[in-house]
């Protein structure tokens, strides 16, 4: 005998003959097991690719206002700034590098009156350490010079105050001066040369971006800065370059340098442990759509059982047996995946018409920007995610069809066929 007569035989059993009712009984089995299937590897494609593009989105976002790297300096002040730029310029993997100044202040227009993060850049080196350049819905970078107090806004933090290009925002500094009737803060008028939309609510409503020289000035940091950020040609590198850049400071003062990992390391950890979890969550739903095989496959031996009995009469060995059965089970599964996985790379791949379809037409949405970090649901597909998933489902199939397959082999001929 040949695996192709073991084969021909399962494809056959796997249809249901006739019109015997326990045969279609048991094919209305095979089916809903392979639905369970195909719904449970296209639910795992899907959602692990949601989570790559959340992973990815995020930290897109986050990279295009932070940097990979920072150095600062105590009390948040960084003194002789230049000498350390040009000490870790040259540094490996490093591109670029650019001071800023970051600090608190009061945003007040009309009645309106809002707190944000400061930050003093310059425009033409800080392009080249961030992409927030990229975001920019009106005006540019190059429009903060100095001596103009100029501002760029982000644009929830616009809309909250409530004004638009040229307006003129006051801007507070907590850091006062005192005076004989007590501290006074110190107040400057700003113009609105700019806004920007990173896509993350947190910086759209909170960050102000503003010319070094006049943050100098406002916050009375004299040639002083907060620190310089660096920019890597691989953001990956970022811890190893960390270590090096600390080393090499480690003798010329007193530095702290950060990475990216460091500074956001709750959100990924967070996105990389969710994505654990749901994949555990949703191998369960395929598992349990596989295990239905077993009960498939139990019903078709009991159903066989005549057949099987005339098969051993005529030769076949306990092993053909078992591969008729293996076969028809692995068949289950194989169908079910490979539709599932059709399904789950498509939905995958156009979520983003999908998701905006069903918000349009159930009216909800389901990332409000002002609760959740992103307000779009992101998708990113990882053919090693759709390898894994795909054996996965395989393997559990064809798990499920080995102890159904081997009680079909140990069935006796003689007292199969005593009642027939």
């Amino acid at each position: 005998m040949t695996f192709s007569y073991e084969l021909f035989v399962g494809l056959r059993y796997t249809r249901a003959k006739g019109g015997q009712g326990r045969n279609h009984f048991i094919s209305f089995i095979s089916l809903t097991s392979m639905i369970g299937i195909g719904l449970g590897v296209a639910a795992l494609i899907v959602v692990l690719s949601v989570m790559n593009g959340f992973q990815e989105e995020l930290r897109s976002r986050i990279l295009g206002v932070a940097s990979h790297m920072q150095i600062t300096g105590p009390d948040n002040v960084l003194q002789d700034w230049q000498h350390v730029a040009a000490e870790v310029k040259d540094a490996p993997h490093v591109k670029a590098v650019a001071p800023y100044i970051m600090a608190q202040g009061m945003l007040s227009y009309g009645q309106a009156v809002q707190g944000a993060i400061v930050r003093g850049v310059l425009p033409e080196d800080e392009d080249k350490v961030a992409d927030l350049g990229a975001s920019m819905r009106a005006g540019k970078l190059s429009d903060l010079k100095s001596g103009e107090f100029g501002i760029i806004l982000g644009v929830e933090l616009a809309q909250s105050l409530g004004v638009f290009m040229g307006d003129k925002v006051v801007l507070l500094s907590p850091q006062g001066q005192f005076t004989p009737t007590g501290l006074v803060p110190r107040i400057k008028q700003f113009k609105v040369v700019g806004l920007f939309q990173v896509g993350m609510y947190e910086y759209d409503s909170g960050l102000a971006l503003i010319h070094m020289d006049d943050a100098a000035k406002l916050y009375r940091m004299d040639s002083d800065v907060s620190g310089v950020r660096l920019k890597l040609d691989d953001l990956f590198l970022a811890p190893q370059v960390s270590r090096q850049i600390t080393q090499q400071l480690s003798d010329k003062g007193n530095f702290f340098v950060t990475d990216w990992t460091e500074q956001h390391a709750n959100f990924f950890r967070a996105v990389q442990m969710e994505k654990r979890v749901m994949f555990v969550i949703l191998a369960l739903i395929v598992a349990v759509a596989a295990f239905n095989i077993v009960s498939t496959l139990v019903m078709a031996v009991t159903d066989k059982r005549a057949d099987i009995a005339i098969l051993r009469t005529l030769g076949a060995s306990p092993a053909s047996i078992m591969q008729i059965f293996i076969v028809q089970g692995a068949l289950i599964g194989v169908i079910g995946t490979f539709f599932g996985t059709i399904g789950g790379v498509l939905i995958a791949l156009n979520i983003d018409v999908i998701v905006p379809f069903i918000e349009h037409v159930f009216g909800v949405q389901f990332l409000a920007k002002d609760v959740y970090y992103i307000s779009e649901l992101p998708s990113h597909l990882l053919w090693s995610d759709v390898l894994t998933i795909t054996g996965m489902s395989f393997v559990l199939s064809l798990l499920a069809t080995l102890y159904p397959s081997w009680r079909a082999s140990k069935i006796n001929p003689a007292e199969a066929l005593r009642y027939e």
